[in-house]
């Protein structure tokens, strides 16, 4: 019975610090929006980058079978030197202005935020034609590009930080709803809690890793089924009387040569 108690009591308190955690991280993204942009600010700055690079390297005619799309390849491809040395030419303008158009978009009073907060969507999907303007539409595009990537992060984070949050609320919950399950329920907990010790070790050591994690990759998606797994493990306790689990936890037990065993409740 002691013992009994003891686990219920680790679950709670691995449920209650998860919960916690998670959820302090996602209302601070609604409470200090810039956080995240200085959290990640290098990550931003290299996905931007890529993001504008890929944009010129992309420039090309359309792809169609009508005479004007023939008559552009042709020409293209008659001129290709000299578009190329444009492209990299356009790709260095780009690159000498980057400095000082971050500069302006990290500024939180920055008026740029507020124009690109409400029109990057749009105008950074427009034509191309946009990268081939003046000067001072490079900062433009520059703002646009910045603004979309720091807009993405900050929505992956709220997916990830709720996702977490609920998940470690379901254990919580599940460990007063089945007091009895309390050995059952060690496994998704000791699940849930490899998972937070490696994205506070990346926090700290390793943010790109996190970062890559957050804001889609495969990695992305494995992060996405281990927390699947993890609830697929409380769905069974929930309302298959954690038959499977405890078949897993016997062969877990057998395996390493425990007497210990469990029954479904």
């Amino acid at each position: 019975m002691r013992s009994m108690t003891t686990q219920r009591l680790v679950l709670r308190i691995i449920g209650v610090i998860g919960a916690v955690i998670f959820t302090a991280f996602f209302a601070l993204t609604y409470s200090v929006p810039q956080w995240v942009e200085t959290f990640a600010a290098d990550y931003i700055d290299r996905k931007a980058q890529a993001r504008i690079d890929g944009m010129i390297d992309a420039i090309k005619p359309m792809e169609s079978e009508t005479a004007l799309a023939r008559l552009s390849q042709y020409l293209y491809d008659k001129n290709e030197a000299k578009i190329e040395h444009s492209k990299t030419l356009l790709r260095d303008r780009v690159h000498e202005q980057w400095a000082s158009a971050l500069a302006d978009i990290t500024d939180m009073d920055c008026a740029c935020r507020q124009q690109w907060a409400k029109e990057f969507e749009s105008w950074f999907q427009s034509d191309i034609r946009l990268l081939r303007a003046a000067n001072d539409k490079i900062a433009d595009v520059i703002h646009a590009a910045y603004m979309d990537v720091a807009t993405d992060l900050r929505r992956d984070i709220r997916i990830f930080t709720a996702s977490n949050a609920a998940i470690f609320l379901l254990l919580l919950l599940v460990s007063f709803a089945k007091p009895q399950a309390a050995t059952h329920l060690f496994l998704p907990g000791v699940l849930l809690s490899i998972a937070t010790v490696c994205c506070a070790y990346c926090y700290l050591f390793q943010q790109d890793w996190l970062l890559t994690i957050i804001n889609g990759s495969y990695v992305g998606f494995a992060y996405l089924g281990w927390l699947g797994i993890v609830f697929a493990f409380l769905c069974d306790v929930v309302v298959n009387r954690a038959r499977i689990t405890s078949r897993i936890l016997n062969a877990i037990f057998n395996a390493v040569g425990s007497a210990l065993s469990v029954v479904s409740c």
